[in-house]
């Protein structure tokens, strides 16, 4: 069996691919596919943007195809970046642009006041453009001053996770290994209620009986 990953972030990709490793499926990357089509992420929801490049990728790919769109909501900033995360500070995808932007706008800010949460919405699609499922997980935390840790991406560096019960708690996502961030992480989320459905949908074993 065959999945497409309708991502081309490598970063992402590779989150995404060790996550799906237990299932047992082929993943593949565009990269594989010889390329697909670009996709106006024009959509207002998280869910929307990530339906829309699942159907792209599987109706160009003729395969079943997982498509997500994440991003961050920061509370004080009335939900923004939200859907346009990745070009906050306009250029698509400018890492240390869109850090520096989100600390200046929230220069000021006392710390209780800089909560905020990462989304992930996970969709997937049959190979004629039908979507079978759509799922969501979010992690919550707070924006530091500064960057923090060597690792992860995005707004990583500035996320320092906020949920009492997290083993994690008070720990820059950028500080956490990659097992680690993807335990807690809000793709990890989103995956884990992805691999409960997708053996219904595409009549593979649950990874429980393997």
């Amino acid at each position: 069996m065959e999945l497409l990953l309708a991502s081309g972030n490598p970063k992402k990709a590779l989150e995404l691919l060790q996550m799906l490793a237990p299932l047992g499926i082929q993943v593949l990357t565009p990269a594989d596919v010889g390329g697909l089509p670009e996709v106006d992420e024009d959509q207002d929801t998280f869910e929307g943007n990530a339906q829309k490049k699942a159907v792209g990728g599987a109706l160009a790919s003729g395969r079943y195809c997982l498509a997500d769109d994440s991003g961050l909501a920061v509370d004080a900033l009335d939900g923004a970046p939200g859907v346009h995360s990745a070009r906050f500070a306009s250029r698509h995808g400018d890492d240390a642009a869109n850090n520096q932007k989100l600390i200046e706008k929230l220069a000021g800010t006392p710390d209780e006041a800089r909560g905020a949460h990462f989304v992930c919405c996970l969709a997937l699609s049959d190979p004629a453009g039908q979507i079978l499922c759509t799922t969501r997980g979010e992690v919550h935390g707070r924006i530091l001053n500064e960057p923090r840790g060597q690792g992860g991406f995005g707004y990583d560096p500035l996320f320092r996770v906020h949920e009492p019960e997290n083993a994690f708690q008070g720990r820059c996502m950028a500080e956490l290994t990659a097992p680690e961030k993807g335990s807690i992480s809000h793709r990890g989320r989103a995956l884990r209620q992805l691999a409960e459905l997708i053996p219904l949908h595409l009549g593979i074993p649950p990874i429980t009986e393997r």
